[in-house]
């Protein structure tokens, strides 16, 4: 009875969202407050009923009820409590009611937190995220619904989850990276109100960048617990990079960085406006995108969901009908915004311009890389294979040259700055970021490495130059400290996601070009040498988890003579599925990590045993945490909400006014 009640709730959800796609809208274009004002108690509910049927299949699994296919196919009575909630989202059809879930808690929250934004643009709006509802509603009922039964021939044991997803990251990184994902759907909505409207001015950039932010920074979370997660769980100790899934992600990434700076500009000087507009759409588009790679069957990768074309055929129409329909409401609407103001050649303007179009460049780059290959499969032309000499070879070039107009950006002003104020801002940044880079190579390998020393350079140089910002923030103030109270949490932001930038840098840096690792044999008393440790080898002895059997090896790790740590690499057998896994022992460490991994058994008690040193690889995560803190700092000023009200307060006067002349 529970999985009809969720899926009659998520019936209900969709008949929810066809009314919210609807009726607002229509009262925005005909101008009637009532229907306009149903915008708000929609949501409200669509979001209660998802949430219901939620709560509906977290209660199947729950209990072990294999009458719902989709339970018996990823759980098991074995499997603990915790990934048996975590298995709710670890297949294809709830990951999917997840992805709803959220949409309906982003339509929710905008509900909920724009009681200052004018009523009309509030309708517009939560109807654009009513329409998504309805596609991704309709997508998940007609072609992936997680309640379908198996009666009357229910199994008595379910399948199991797969190994690779029983794991703490399958709790917390889907749903921060659909957090992401989803989030860019109310930008776009905003985008679309815009359109609409005919309101393409800064007002609207203002009321759309706390969103576009905090969906920005759940989407970098989301990322770095997904390169977290593959480096421990994977075996290989490598992070995972440039695998077509998780470039799925990472473009939407790129075009979300580029339009969260393009707000700012909007938003300030009231330029790039329809540029503004255009990434806005690009951002969601590329989610969607990712969406359709993920679901359709076109990868094969551990991170794809679905291998049913007829699930692609979907996504695949949604993305058309999504990106066709918002291109064409753009090219009526946007070419006759004109900017507010102009700048000069030398301006923060022209710096975060120019980053933009690196970073869209570099998202293009990843694009082709990602989908050439397919076309050139589907097409029949043979299948092709691009890897990383491709991505790198373009990448890492043009993200330089982002970097270098990112500390440019920083310390230049709004509209003009001379160049005598950049040399005289910048020379010193410069200097110790050429110190530092030199300095850094010399003393963190055998020899100097100018790959190491130019990305040093590079990440001192982002460190250097928010420095001597801040430094010239407070020159003038008699009081330092009252000084940097006064700063904006915004700016605060700015400061802590740019630090992060540099940190990511310097930990892929350091792990790619001083990484090492060693093959070897090993039998009980068998040590090994690696820099200041030693590791011995002690045997391996039977361990039983809940669903699991496993060789537990245990590996002292010594020092100076002593013993530092115990490292017990495992290798697993799962017994529903006959799975074997291999889970590997980390010391982590903040400027490095030692990694072991079991191989095969070679017999006489003896293991193939992979040892790694991978220095400075836990600064690539805390990048990306100081990239997220930062987003999510700057969604908290309490200037958006001042700004807003006060934008409400205006177009409300300009309404009546309106309406004043009408009537006269």
């Amino acid at each position: 009875m529970i999985p009809e009640l969720g899926e009659y709730s998520l019936i209900l959800a969709l008949c929810l969202s066809a009314l919210l796609a609807v009726v607002p809208l229509v009262g925005a274009t005909t101008g009637n407050r009532l229907w306009m004002s149903y915008a708000r108690p929609l949501a409200r509910a669509q979001f209660l009923f998802l949430g219901v049927s939620m709560a509906c299949l977290v209660q199947a699994f729950l209990s072990d009820d294999f009458s719902v296919a989709y339970v018996a196919g990823n759980s098991n009575t074995a499997l603990p409590y915790y990934y048996k909630f975590s298995a709710v989202w670890g297949g294809h059809e709830g990951s999917l009611l997840l992805w709803v879930l959220i949409l309906g808690g982003w339509t929710w929250a905008v509900a909920a937190k724009s009681e200052d934004l004018p009523l009309d643009i509030v309708a517009r709006v939560l109807s654009v995220m009513g329409m998504i509802g309805v596609g991704f509603i309709l997508f998940t009922l007609l072609t992936s619904s997680p309640f379908e039964r198996l009666l009357p021939n229910a199994p008595a044991e379910g399948g199991d989850l797969n190994p690779l997803l029983q794991d703490f990251g399958l709790i917390v990184h889907p749903p921060m990276l659909y957090m992401g994902y989803v989030g860019f759907s109310v930008a776009f909505a905003f985008a679309i109100a815009a359109l609409l409207s005919g309101r393409l001015d800064a007002a609207w950039a203002r009321w759309s960048r706390p969103w576009t932010v905090v969906a920005w920074a759940f989407l970098t979370l989301g990322i770095a617990l997904g390169s977290w997660w593959a480096y421990y769980e994977l075996g290989w100790g490598g992070w995972w990079f440039w695998d077509p899934v998780e470039n799925a992600s990472f473009m939407p990434w790129l075009i979300g960085t580029a339009l969260v700076h393009s707000l700012i500009v909007t938003e300030k000087r009231g330029v790039f406006k329809s540029w503004t507009v255009l990434l806005a759409i690009f951002a969601f588009s590329l989610s969607l995108l990712g969406t359709f790679l993920v679901r359709s069957g076109v990868l094969t990768s551990v991170h794809a969901f679905a291998t049913d074309p007829e699930r692609g055929y979907f996504v695949l129409a949604l993305l058309g009908i999504s990106i066709g329909g918002s291109l064409l409401l753009y090219a009526l609407r946007a070419g006759h915004v004109k900017s507010e103001s102009s700048f000069s050649l030398l301006s923060r303007e022209t710096m975060l311009l120019i980053n933009n179009i690196v970073l869209v460049v570099v998202c293009l780059m990843v694009l082709l890389g990602t989908v050439y290959p397919l076309l050139m499969d589907a097409l029949g032309l043979g299948k092709i294979s691009v890897g990383p000499p491709y991505f790198n070879s373009l990448f890492i070039p043009l993200m330089s040259v982002m970097i270098v107009f990112l500390g440019l950006g920083t310390v230049a002003r709004w509209k003009h700055t001379r160049a005598g104020q950049l040399v005289e801002k910048l020379w010193l940044p410069a200097l110790l970021s050429l110190v530092t880079g030199v300095a850094v190579s010399f003393l963190a390998g055998e020899s100097f490495n100018v790959a190491v020393a130019l990305a040093v350079m590079l990440a001192a140089w982002v460190f250097f130059s928010q420095l001597r910002d801040i430094y010239a923030k407070l020159r003038s103030k008699s009081n330092p400290v009252a000084g940097l109270r006064a700063l904006s949490r915004s700016y605060w932001a700015m400061q802590l996601a740019h630090i992060g930038v540099a940190v990511t840098i310097v930990g892929i840096t350091m792990v790619s070009v001083y990484s090492d690792a060693r093959d070897l044999r090993m039998a009980p008393g068998d040590s090994i040498g690696f820099g200041p440790y030693t590791f011995v080898y002690d045997g391996v002895r039977e361990h039983k988890g809940p669903n699991y059997v496993s060789d537990k090896a245990q590996i002292r790790v010594m020092k100076d003579g002593t013993e530092y740590t115990r490292m017990h690499p495992e290798k697993r057998f799962y017994n529903a599925r006959g799975n074997i896994m291999t889970e590997a022992a980390i010391d982590p460490g903040f400027t490095r990590d030692l990694y072991v991994a079991m191989g095969e058994s070679l017999g006489d008690d003896a293991w193939a045993i992979r040892v790694q040193y991978k220095p400075y690889v836990r600064w690539i995560w805390l990048g990306g945490l100081l990239m997220t803190a930062g987003g999510l700092l700057a969604a908290t000023d309490p200037r958006y909400r001042k700004q807003a009200r006060r934008e409400a307060q205006r177009a409300k006067a300009q309404s009546e006014i309106n309406a004043e002349g009408t009537t006269a």
